[in-house]
């Protein structure tokens, strides 16, 4: 059986790290050739990390990987199992869901106030605007996990 996969964040978050990776060799040669360091690189940093962490999150809803105790799951009946399954699903839509709502909302006002990065000037919403597309393909993976599960295609660890 093909395992599930998240091809997109995937690949987001192998750009994530490579970015970071990048930056941060290039911040430790300047700073032991110059003494000095780049500014920009811990606002892009924390930034890529945010994403790194959102599309692993987002890489291991769809492959069954998040950690939960199956204990219970495996003792109940078929049906029990069903409706179990369909309340963890339930929950993480609705707190995928919250956090894509919010996190429109709030790059939204960012946009709308012109707000401007601490660090570099940059526009707030630039960062927030991967927020909720994040949050929303997790919320695509929730689904297609709960999916799979009720259907019995992805296997729990024993």
């Amino acid at each position: 059986m093909k395992r599930p996969d998240a091809r997109l964040e995937r690949l987001l978050a192998s750009l994530a790290i490579l970015i970071i990776s990048l930056i941060s060799l290039g911040n430790v040669l300047v700073r032991y050739l110059t003494g000095g360091s780049f500014a920009f690189t811990e606002e892009f940093s924390v930034f890529l990390l945010v994403v790194l962490t959102f599309a692993g999150a987002s890489v291991a809803l769809r492959r069954n990987g998040h950690i939960r105790i199956g204990l219970l799951e495996r003792a109940l009946p078929a049906a029990g199992r069903q409706a179990l399954i369909l309340f963890q699903g339930g929950c993480g839509v609705v707190v995928l869901g919250l956090i894509t709502w919010y996190g429109a909302r709030m790059t939204w006002q960012e946009l709308q106030w012109g707000s401007l990065s601490p660090g570099l000037g940059l526009p707030q919403w630039w960062y927030l605007g991967w927020l909720p597309l994040l949050s929303g393909l997790m919320l695509l993976r929730q689904l297609q996990q709960t999916r799979d599960r009720l259907r019995g295609r992805l296997e729990d660890e024993s």
